[in-house]
């Protein structure tokens, strides 16, 4: 079940999610105080998934992003490995979405490993798009990193202002009347045709 992270204690959720960057990223993991450090920062939205009940609550998985008032950076996404492979990471990762929308973000941005073959697919099937390629990115490693991001904002492509035809007959040259459009009030866009050609 997908929670905010003052769902549970805050001492659960700083060792549970300490817990499992030590099993996910080893070298490069946030020890505890690095993940208390993090929640502790302003604007930082987390959530966790949890299973069970109160005393034997047990922290699946964890995500979270900042927010700069403009963009929603993604800081982090894991999931137990025990866990994987049950559409934990991507409930996640929609759940904060929706947030960062609702916060009004109009991107939301991340770093991942270029090796990281499983977030790529996860991040693309949700519509990340590659910006660019950061060096050496991951330490102690050296790994390098994908920046991606993912508009939360419709843009609008190709828009045109509706026009307003009205009807109108003519006489040619044989004195038959015409006519040229249809009544006044029908709009045209950029998709309607008339007289068969297209607009």
């Amino acid at each position: 079940m997908i929670v905010d992270i003052t769902a549970v204690s805050r001492d659960l959720a700083v060792h549970s999610i300490a817990q499992l960057e030590g099993e996910l990223f080893g070298r490069g993991a946030w020890n505890e105080n690095m993940v208390r450090e993090e929640l502790d920062a302003p604007t930082r939205t987390y959530l966790l998934d949890v299973f069970g009940e109160t005393e034997q609550t047990v922290v699946r998985g964890y995500a979270g992003f900042w927010y700069d008032g403009e963009d929603a950076e993604l800081m982090t996404i894991g999931v137990g490995k025990t866990h994987q492979r049950q559409g934990i990471a991507a409930a996640l990762l929609k759940t904060l979405i929706d947030k960062a929308k609702r916060q009004g973000a109009a991107r939301m941005l991340l770093e991942v490993r270029v090796d990281n073959e499983p977030a790529l697919a996860l991040y693309q099937r949700f519509g990340f798009e590659r910006m660019g390629l950061r060096k050496r990115y991951y330490q102690p490693e050296g790994i390098d990193a994908y920046t991606m991001s993912l508009d939360l904002k419709p843009r609008i492509v190709g828009f045109a202002p509706a026009q307003t035809v009205s009807t109108r007959t003519t006489s040619g040259a044989s004195g038959a009347g015409t006519e040229h459009a249809s009544n006044d009030t029908n709009t045209l866009n950029e998709n309607t045709t008339t007289n068969g050609e297209a607009r």
